[in-house]
């Protein structure tokens, strides 16, 4: 393992200024009109930030991310602007400081982001199913009764979410609370523009036999006002990936996501007693951090081959 495939929890860019550290990604600035996004190997869950890194992390969901967005940007199906300048980001950094950076790294422009999770969903999973069970929508859109667990939607459908303080939940919002937050024209063209988006990817996944069934996006304004797709898209972090083999409606299926450390942290003890799902996480065995990263790895190459 060369050092820079060594795993990264947290980097150490000294050279630029931090703006700020996420639950994967540490941002810094370049000048004030860009920002270098290092993805980290760290992996997070139920909103804590485990302990130790999945090796390889951070530079498949930045291969993966950088992959959509040639995809479905402006040199594949220009479906809207992004956020890439183009540049690549070891330019920006000390030669001591690009094993860091290089893989792992996006040179993006800065952008004022639009504090709404753009999440649209083609199946029935996770929150969705807890809220349909409950009142037959999901974020205030009416579904047809009859649904089951994982069941594909007539149409994919579009339930934003307002994006929480560092730590907190995002709170599923209706698109009517959204045009009360950012306008009517700026809710529309976010809501438009991330159905495009999914239905893009969705086909494209299928005929690797992978079923995207939702996922989120971000956006934000560059200093002309245009609306710009940005962080990370369509990675398993921010995705819920299944395998089309696999796929039966009624059950949860496999995903290629950290699925697998959630179930394992639903049994985990601390000090002998389940985990409360606060900080401090459990210490994961070396059998939970090599399948999650295989799980990963092979959402990328079946996605890329």
């Amino acid at each position: 393992m060369t050092q820079s495939q060594a795993a990264l929890h947290t980097s150490n860019i000294t050279s630029l200024p931090l703006l700020a550290r996420g639950k994967v990604r540490d941002n810094y600035a370049v000048g004030d009109d860009r920002i270098l996004m290092v993805a980290s190997d760290r992996i997070s869950a139920f909103d804590v930030i485990m302990g130790q890194p999945i090796p390889g992390k951070g530079v498949l969901l930045t291969q993966m991310a950088l992959f959509w967005f040639d995809k479905l940007g402006p040199k594949g199906l220009n479906i809207c602007p992004i956020h890439l300048t183009g540049e690549a980001p070891e330019s920006v950094v000390t030669a001591a400081e690009m094993p860091q950076v290089a893989g792992r790294s996006m040179l993006v422009k800065r952008l004022k982001p639009i504090l709404v999770e753009a999440v649209v969903r083609g199946y029935l999973a996770g929150s969705g199913w807890k809220e349909y069970q409950d009142n037959g929508a999901v974020c205030g859109v009416k579904l047809p009764a009859g649904l089951k667990n994982a069941s594909k939607l007539p149409e994919p459908i579009y339930t934003p979410a307002a994006k929480a303080e560092m730590g907190d939940h995002d709170e599923n919002i209706t698109f009517e609370k959204t045009v009360e937050m950012i306008g009517a024209d700026l809710a529309t063209r976010i809501r438009d523009i991330s159905i495009a988006l999914y239905k893009a990817a969705s086909a494209f996944a299928a005929t690797k036999g992978i079923i995207i069934a939702d996922t989120k996006f971000e956006f934000g304004l560059d200093r002309d006002g245009t609306l710009m797709l940005m962080d990370e898209v369509l990675t398993p972090d921010s995705s819920r990936y299944w395998p089309a083999e696999s796929y039966q409606e009624g059950v949860n299926p496999p995903s290629y996501d950290k699925q697998f450390l959630r179930d394992w942290l639903e049994t985990a003890l601390v000090a002998g007693k389940p985990w409360s799902k606060s900080p401090p996480a459990p210490h994961l065995p070396r059998e939970v951090i090599e399948k999650t990263a295989a799980k990963y790895q092979e959402a990328l190459h079946r996605l890329t081959t």
